[in-house]
């Protein structure tokens, strides 16, 4: 098999990710190069698959074993799983799923086990869907450390409902800068959410969809579109994007008459900025800085800062999260978040707004670093958000006021990424 056998694709993108913790992004598109059309979408669906479902995977065929693969035997037990998904999940023939796949196993760190994995495949394959009975799907799709954290701060129920969440791919969202987002929505096929974003259940290319090219919409996550509304009327006023790419909340933003500066470190993620700011025919000044070192020349009326963070929310979107991250990185994370709010603050005038956003399910990225800034900084004071504030999703207003999504809500719309954010002014 050449290199551009898609399933060999398949396993060198799955190594990258679970051997090297690469984000499955950037393993698929080093891996996938010379792939085009329906072979680069399998791969992308037997990895994503693979990946989402490697809890359940790695208990069925592991009932097969009289004992463990070696921990240095990843690429082997990688060969296995990918099989596991093409029968149980993605459908595909038997004889393809274990043939092909078992083919893979040329290497000499796995022609010893290609006899094994022929073998524990066909296994499975005669099995079917009843090597599935009886498993909790999404508690064994969920790694410790994960589901340890979300009932401690969710509680069982919803930690499980969130889990479930996970089984599911997101939908496509769309952000309309046209002015009629009603019209939009029927010309494509989506539904209007109560909160103004276009949802396309059955996704699609975006470049290739209508409206694209002109500036007519932008894909952005339904959660990801809400600490941009925060501010309310923002015309004519001087508002910071910091941690500004890709780009969306600096469109909204510009889109709704602001004055804005985006800060982003990374040039080649601002240049992406800039492009899509480009096509959708809007305006804002850019930076390439580091958030902590930069300053404006004077303070402004606005601060959006959407920090780094374990992006937990977005595991529908990125199912290789769970695996490539942990929570040693979470804590890591930490004191770069309360620096860049301390940086935040100082960007502010009087009476001006700072709005703290993140895409992470784990309190101590959002709640728990606003908590902790407030009780240090008592020139801020907490404005807490209303249902008038999110038309739409009361649900998503916490006690405290603040803002917090997670996948298992909206289940009958198709569900939202997990977010926090919260509404700071700065008093004196």
């Amino acid at each position: 098999m050449g290199i551009d056998n898609p399933r060999r694709v398949a396993l060198q993108t799955l190594d990258a990710c679970l051997g090297r913790k690469f984000p499955l992004d950037r393993a698929f598109e080093e891996a996938a190069t010379n792939l085009e059309g329906r072979d680069r979408a399998f791969v992308r669906a037997l990895v994503a698959t693979t990946l989402r479902r490697l809890g359940q995977i790695d208990s069925v065929f592991e009932k097969h074993l009289k004992r463990p693969i070696p921990k240095k035997a990843l690429t082997a037990r990688n060969i296995l799983r990918l099989g596991v998904a093409q029968l149980l999940f993605l459908k595909t023939p038997a004889h393809a799923a274990v043939g092909e796949t078992t083919a893979l196993a040329t290497s000499r760190a796995t022609a010893n086990y290609k006899g094994l994995i022929n073998a524990i495949l066909r296994r499975i394959a005669e099995a079917g869907a009843s090597s599935l009975q009886d498993q909790d799907a999404a508690r064994l799709n969920t790694p410790g450390w994960l589901w340890e954290s979300w009932v401690k701060s969710y509680g069982r129920n919803l930690a499980y409902e969130i889990a479930s969440a996970h089984m599911t791919e997101a939908p496509l969202d769309l952000t309309i800068f046209a002015k009629t987002s009603k019209k939009w929505a029927e010309i494509l096929e989506g539904e209007l959410l109560p909160t103004g974003t276009v949802r396309r259940s059955n996704g699609g290319r975006i470049e290739s969809m209508v409206g694209y090219h002109d500036g007519a919409w932008a894909p952005q996550d339904a959660a990801a579109a809400l600490p941009a509304l925060l501010f309310g009327e923002v015309k004519g006023k001087q508002i910071l994007d910091l941690c500004a790419a890709p780009g969306g909340k600096t469109a909204q933003l510009a889109a709704a008459g602001a004055y804005v500066t985006a800060v982003d470190a990374n040039e080649r993620r601002l240049n992406r900025l800039k492009a899509n700011l480009q096509r959708l025919e809007l305006t804002a000044k850019t930076v390439v800085a580091d958030v902590l070192d930069w300053r404006p020349k004077t303070p402004v009326q606005g601060v959006l800062l959407d920090v780094p963070c374990s992006s937990t929310g977005t595991i529908r979107r990125h199912p290789d999260l769970p695996w490539i991250k942990s929570t040693s990185e979470v804590k890591a994370l930490l004191p770069i978040q309360a620096q860049m709010l301390q940086a935040a603050s100082e960007m502010l005038e009087p009476g001006g707004l700072l709005i703290y956003a993140c895409c992470s399910l784990q309190p101590e990225e959002g709640e728990r670093q606003v908590q902790q800034f407030l009780k240090n900084h008592h020139e801020f004071s907490r404005q807490t958000i209303t249902a008038s504030d999110l038309p739409g999703i009361p649900e998503a207003i916490t006690s405290a006021g603040d803002l917090r999504t997670h996948p298992a809500m909206w289940g009958n719309k198709g569900g939202i990424d997990g977010f926090f954010a919260a509404r700071l002014r700065k008093n004196t």
